[in-house]
């Protein structure tokens, strides 16, 4: 009996935490997709507000931030889709897998590390991974 016990209280201890990484999951894909479709719209102001404070102090302003992406990350410039893959934890942070396709049609993936903040999620950096090969 008190096996099933355990295992219930596992159970809804489960799936209180997959609901929450679902929420999380909402919530940091908006974040990100909201900063891409600032970046469509040539407005480094409003993509500058979803950077974390830490990326924030780096840059300065957002004009500097937006030389800085157009150069750096001329994917997620000129984005033309973005597909969310992986959430998942490393060594205590969160990183959101995206697949981008440029404006030409190349496909890039990124990682985001993201962190919460009193302003909800927030991008505290992003990687170009390597694009996994294509088996024939």
């Amino acid at each position: 009996m008190f096996r099933w016990c355990i295992l219930a209280l596992g159970l809804v201890w489960a799936s209180y935490g997959f609901a929450q990484n679902t929420g999380d999951s909402a919530a940091i894909e908006r974040t990100i997709q909201n900063q891409m479709e600032a970046f469509q719209a040539r407005d480094p102001e409003a993509a500058f507000e979803y950077a974390s404070p830490m990326i924030k102090g780096m840059f300065g302003t957002p004009e500097t931030f937006g030389t800085m992406v157009e150069q750096g990350y001329p994917m997620v410039w000129n984005n033309a889709e973005v597909r969310y893959l992986d959430l998942r934890e490393v060594a205590g942070r969160l990183w959101q897998q995206v697949m981008v396709r440029d404006a030409d049609g190349k496909l890039h993936m990124l990682d985001y590390q993201m962190i919460e903040t009193e302003e909800g999620w927030q991008i505290n950096g992003v990687q170009l991974l390597p694009m996994p090969g294509l088996g024939a």
